[in-house]
């Protein structure tokens, strides 16, 4: 016997209350842990009590500003909750988040008692998947908490990084530039989580190939305020070939080059090397930008 599905005409002189009544009428025939139901409203929302509700530990946002979910429940008090959030059903009166965990805690704290909701039929890893998916698109996500979460993916469940930026609506460019991230010191990081830097820095970044020089580009980011162009610049140089200047006495051969080059990269530093061709004797010039500079250097020789 064929089911007629409820539908919603959501149009500007209809509220979530007015669904409400409707949604009470055809749902109330049918309140039963049956996966009929729970098919049937995945593609429409009903109203959930806020206390059956629980939270996803796989969510990828973690932190939530204090004013920004005040200003929300405000918001709520007065308008309701226009958006439904999205949860799976765990079991009779019994879901769990999969999206909207800023609106859920909002409506908690504007002492609501049901809000609307997209009820989903997932396992753990489309869960997950979903997850990711909606949070990308309607929230604030920071960069490493995409990275990790693309992590998760990729390692727990097996995916390609093809298969990946499919599930997400991405390019696998996207999703290997993402990735990498997690390579990057923890300071730089921290850093990018604290948006104290852009992901053009952090992508820049990357291109270095020691710690020790990507520490110190960091530093260098956070103290001057360089830009991403100003920052590939300083790259660039540090790659480019160093080319010894004529003179009787700083003459290098390509070994000295390489010690050159070598203490340069592991200081973050332009390093200037001189030797004596026939003494032996020399000197290392070792430059700094500020006194800040210059205790990341000391430290750095000290260890």
């Amino acid at each position: 016997m064929s089911k007629k599905k409820t539908k919603f005409n959501i149009n500007l002189g209809k509220t979530l209350g007015d669904i409400k009544s409707n949604m009470d009428r055809d749902v109330s025939k049918k309140i039963l842990p049956s996966s009929e139901l729970v098919q049937n409203l995945s593609k429409d929302f009903a109203f959930v009590p806020v206390e059956q509700i629980e939270v996803n530990p796989d969510q990828p946002r973690k932190n939530f500003d204090a004013t920004d979910l005040n200003d929300l429940k405000e918001s709520i008090k007065i308008h309701g909750l226009i958006q439904p959030i999205t949860v799976r059903r765990m079991a009779e009166g019994q879901y769990q988040l999969i999206s909207g965990e800023r609106r859920w805690r909002a409506s908690q704290l504007a002492q609501i008692k049901e809000i609307p909701a997209f009820i989903r039929v997932a396992n753990d890893a489309e869960m997950m998947e979903m997850a990711l998916v909606e949070n990308t698109h309607r929230a604030d996500l920071n960069p490493i908490e995409i990275a990790i979460t693309y992590h998760r993916l990729v390692n727990e469940f097996d995916l390609t990084h093809e298969k990946l930026a499919e599930r997400v609506e991405s390019s696998r460019t996207s999703v290997t530039n993402f990735m990498r991230l997690l390579k990057l010191p923890e300071e730089v990081q921290k850093a990018l989580k604290d948006r104290k830097i852009s992901m053009g820095h952090a992508r820049a970044l990357i291109g270095v190939d020691d710690y020790a020089g990507q520490v110190a580009l960091l530093n260098s980011v956070l103290v001057e305020g360089l830009s991403v162009r100003a920052l590939e610049k300083i790259i660039k140089i540090s790659k480019a070939p160093k080319v010894p200047k004529e003179s009787g006495k700083s003459n290098l051969t390509a070994d000295y080059l390489h010690v050159q080059d070598q203490l340069s990269r592991y200081l973050g530093s332009k390093i200037q090397l001189k030797r004596d061709t026939k003494s032996g004797k020399g000197t290392i010039t070792i430059n700094f930008s500020n006194d800040s500079d210059l205790n990341r250097l000391i430290e750095l020789i000290e260890e």
